[in-house]
């Protein structure tokens, strides 16, 4: 059976360490630095398994060495947004926790093993994990386009009254406020949004993707959201386990892709087995192209120096 392996045993590893189980096509082991989290939690999912009538794989630990054989990594660790914090405000905690982590996964790892990054500000962390693991480019994945993407697509079906089942939404560029919701591109019962509503309804509708994230956290008070990532995460993990060659949202390292170098950025790729197999070049328009070069200079210039 594949495992893997869930650094942060917080609200969306712990969730996300449920989902993976539940479905049973991975074992799992949960990382924690926090005396006894994952322990505690992994001994609390074991035991739902009489009453959920299934069997778990599921180890909870403090020692990174488990980290040994996983076939996916998915690194939640990192101090969540409170109210009123940007993600770029985490960025001085959350790079030093990156950068620990990506020491131990080389300690105990092999290249080939994937590594999809969750942690704030998402791109500008994917790119420090790049940098600091040395693996393939095709091995590090950024996780939060196809959770801004499935927003996107509840909001729409909010506002269209149509069922999510018929919307493919697509958000590329930024994990934060330099996202860019492709209108243009997103289909809504085989059509265009574009051909649908109009530019207000369409500005309404991303403004309100946009602005979702940091309405999830005035609302908590205290946390993040953790539902939605859990269930995007367990999406992405699936598409590679499976080899399923799926389109999705990642971000990735660009190498000339986009007429861009040496950045991370959220674009449409292909997942297999072996991680990010293509990475997808959209027809851009002027103003798209614009945008979208916009959010890799904030994230370029946002980058430690």
């Amino acid at each position: 059976m594949p495992k893997v392996s869930i650094i942060g045993a917080g609200n969306v590893g712990g969730t996300l360490a449920l989902r993976i189980v539940e479905r049973q096509f991975a074992s799992v082991t949960l990382i924690d630095i926090a005396s006894s989290l994952a322990c505690a939690k992994a001994f609390d999912i074991k035991d739902s398994q009489k009453s959920l009538n299934k069997q778990f794989d599921i180890v909870g630990t403090t020692d990174f060495s488990y980290l040994k054989d996983s076939n996916v990594i998915v690194i939640t660790a990192g101090v969540a947004r409170k109210p009123g914090m940007t993600r770029e405000d985490l960025l001085l905690i959350n790079s030093k926790i990156i950068k620990d982590i990506s020491a131990q996964i080389k300690q105990f790892c092999s290249h080939d093993t994937i590594v999809i990054i969750v942690t704030n500000p998402l791109d500008i962390i994917t790119y420090i994990a790049y940098k600091e693991l040395g693996f393939m480019r095709e091995k590090i994945i950024g996780f939060g386009m196809n959770l801004d993407a499935s927003r996107f697509a509840n909001i729409i079906s909010e506002k269209l009254s149509v069922s999510v089942t018929e919307i493919n939404p697509l958000v590329v560029a930024s994990h934060g406020q330099e996202m860019l919701p492709l209108a243009r591109f997103t289909l809504v019962r085989g059509k265009p949004l574009t051909e649908i509503c109009n530019k207000t309804i369409i500005d309404e509708i991303i403004k309100l993707t946009m602005n979702r994230g940091a309405e999830i956290v005035s609302l908590y008070k205290t946390g993040s959201a953790y539902y939605a990532p859990s269930a995007g995460l367990l999406e992405l993990i699936e598409i590679i386990l499976n080899d399923q060659k799926k389109q999705t949202t990642a971000s990735c390292f660009l190498n000339g892709e986009y007429g861009l170098k040496d950045v991370c950025l959220g674009v449409p790729v292909v997942l297999s087995r072996d991680g990010i197999e293509k990475i997808i070049e959209l027809d851009l328009n002027l103003e798209e192209k614009e945008l979208f070069q916009k959010a890799a200079s904030v994230i370029k210039n946002s980058l430690p120096k």
